[in-house]
């Protein structure tokens, strides 16, 4: 067996988790069983050497993750949305007779995947794009209008991304308080614990998950902390005088810096010396925001999750041994 890095993503009550050759989606239904859809997944890397050169690899892998945590949250959602429907209609708010709810039923399983596809792809865009707007574009706008054009361009910039921090952890603090969200912060420390205890070679069980700690330098939460700090040093050196050449450069570097991020989270993530600890702590410090410690049910879905995209038994052998093909 090859190591690998296994990843993952918190969605509505449950865990996404991606392996070598799938990712598998696992969700406590309202009836509190586990329900897990594996889907086959070769990723763009793999398939074309160009995609997994440096930097560029960054960019496919961004937006292949964007993608399918955007598809697993939409698809983890439904199974509520179907708990929701039910209910209503037991309960005679929706009064239907039974062969419209067959007709009903009927258009639903008729849906195109086509349709589904197009409808994630624009719920995807207009989400990138509000994203970008809000973290990138704006605080590039009020830093250039709140300075004269006298300032020097290293102050105007240097404040734009100390804007860019405060918006996003303001912003994580603010979506921390929110109930829902609450528990899906703690799916993802139950993520990241069982992607611990897996790369220390302990059994997934419960009791082994719940000892290791809910951080990880590979999270998104760092990797998106690390795009802010590696924006403000990039946009160090872009001087521009008007400001619609301000906003194009900061469309124009995001693939570039996150290329430069990802391969920094890829480097922390395989190296345990003192310079990727150092470096890597600010992100972690922000996960005490993003990760909450979960209880035993969330746990048993993450580890699900594992199962269904790894042979965990012989991984946690091979970490033992340090067996693992060279």
């Amino acid at each position: 067996m090859k190591r690998v890095s296994i990843g993952g993503q918190a969605v509505l009550e449950g865990i996404m988790m991606k392996g070598p050759e799938s990712y598998a989606l696992a969700v406590r239904k309202p009836d509190k069983e586990i329900d897990v859809q594996v889907t086959p997944y070769k990723s763009m890397g793999e398939k074309h050497k160009p995609a997994n050169i440096p930097i560029v690899r960054g960019v496919v892998n961004f937006i292949e993750s964007l993608y399918i945590g955007m598809s697993t949250l939409m698809k983890s959602s439904e199974y509520f949305e179907e708990e929701e429907e039910t209910s209503k209609k037991n309960s005679g708010k929706e009064k239907t007779s039974e062969k419209s709810d067959k007709k009903a039923g009927a258009k639903v399983e008729k849906k195109s995947d086509a349709g589904d596809k197009a409808s994630l792809i624009f719920t995807l865009i207009v989400s990138l794009a509000i994203a970008i707007g809000v973290f990138m574009l704006l605080p590039a706008f009020i830093a250039k209008i709140i300075f004269s054009e006298e300032t020097s361009s290293l102050l105007v910039n240097l404040t734009e991304g100390v804007m860019r921090l405060v918006i996003f952890l303001l912003y994580v603090a603010l979506i921390s308080k929110m109930e829902d969200i609450k528990r899906t912060f703690m799916y993802h420390g139950a993520e990241h614990k069982t992607i611990n205890c897996l790369e220390a070679g302990d059994d997934l069980t419960v009791e082994n998950v719940r000892r290791h700690t809910r951080f990880h330098k590979r999270c998104g939460t760092s990797f998106i902390f690390i795009v802010m700090i590696v924006s403000i040093v990039v946009f160090m050196f872009v001087k521009t005088d008007t400001m619609w050449l301000r906003l194009l450069s900061r469309l124009l570097l995001i693939p570039v810096i996150a290329g430069i991020s990802y391969e920094f989270i890829r480097y922390a993530g395989r190296h345990t010396n003192a310079c990727s600890r150092i470096l890597s702590q600010p992100g972690l410090w922000v996960q005490r925001l993003t990760t909450k410690e979960p209880d035993d049910s969330m746990i048993e879905v993450a580890i699900k999750s594992v199962e269904a995209v790894i042979d965990w038994h012989e991984y946690v052998k091979c970490v033992r041994e340090d067996s693992f093909e060279k």
